[in-house]
Formats: structure tokens, sequence, C-alpha cells
């Protein structure tokens, strides 16, 4: 029996919006959907489990992978962090047909909208900008010069809804989630 490959869905926004708990969301309701892991160079934040939250990884093994096209996307992030989605793991669920989410930032998206026109690409919006920085502010995870940074690029991703195919306004994390993944054919609960 031949399986049909899945579609990839692609979730990014800006800074702050939510990815991260809607994502966390989708697993715990909706353990069907695999939601790749990302790379990152940036040090864990409480809480975070390497291999979980994301590979933590060192610059020169970033650079490694990079060089070996081992790599689906991959940007620095904020000027500062790289963070890239490992290209094997994705082409290995999308083969098996399984549902795949990746959760990547702007840049990212648009490196695999070049390389796979054919996902769901899907940009998680704030209610407001006042509220986007209330969440940035209130998970109390950055100094105030990291914030503005974050806050500078959160403007100008704001922008870039418009290039994807679907907008999601993330007011409440589970009707987030719900929306999401019914964008993925999948029924919700």
């Amino acid at each position: 029996m031949t399986t049909t490959p899945a579609r990839l869905t692609v979730l990014a926004g800006p800074t702050a919006v939510g990815k991260g708990t809607v994502s966390a969301d989708v697993r715990s309701r909706y353990p069907e959907v695999w939601l790749s892991v990302s790379a990152t160079t940036r040090p864990p934040r409480p809480g975070e489990v390497d291999g979980v939250h994301y590979l933590f990884v060192s610059v020169d093994e970033f650079d490694r992978m990079v060089e070996r096209g081992d790599l689906l996307e991959w940007a620095v992030v904020h000027g500062r962090n790289r963070y890239g989605t490992p290209r094997r793991p994705v082409e290995e669920r999308l083969a098996d047909g399984k549902p795949a989410l990746l959760e990547i930032d702007l840049q990212g998206a648009r490196q695999v909208r070049d390389s796979m026109p054919d996902a769901h690409f899907v940009f998680l919006a704030p209610p407001s900008f006042a509220e986007l920085e209330r969440r940035l502010v209130g998970r109390g995870t950055e100094d105030a010069e990291e914030r503005e940074r974050r806050l500078s690029t959160a403007r100008v991703e704001l922008a870039a809804a418009e290039e994807f195919d679907q907008v999601i306004v993330n007011d409440d994390v589970q009707r987030a989630t719900d929306e999401l993944v019914r964008g993925m054919g999948i029924p919700t609960r």
C-alpha cells in the first residue's frame, strides 16, 4: 500500500504572539499531529527541555548542519540567535502521511515557501499590538533592550500577514489551536 504524502502546515507570527503556547496545546490535545523540533543556538529558558522544546546546539554544530544541508530553513532571529528546522524528520513524517506542523519565524516560513510551496502557511496574529507587548513583558524572559528589539521586529512581521494562506488571531489559545488543526483537516474535539 502506498501512502500519499501529507501536506505540511507552517505556523509563523511575531514574537510573543503565542506560537509556543498554541503548539504546546496542539501537542497536548492533538497528539496525532507531529510537531517539528527546531534547532537553536540560544540557551534554554527555564523549563525548556532539549529535544522536546528545541534542540539546543552550539554555534559550531549549527554551522555544520547548515553546511551539510541538514536544515529545511534557518535564520538569525532578532539579530542574535540562530534557529532552524532539521530537514530529515519533516520529510520522513510527510512521506509517512502524518500531519506535520512547523512552528517557525517569518524568515523561515519564507524559505519553506520557496522549497515547499504546497505547504499550508498560517500566520498567528495578536488581538492587538498592545496585547503583544503585554505578553512579551509578562513572560519576563527578556531584558528591556531585548524586548524593544523584539517589538521592533514584531512591527515589521505583523505587516507580512497577507503573505499567508490563513490568519488566526490568538485571542484564546484553545480556539486558536482548534482553528489551526481544522485547517490541517483534523476534526476538533
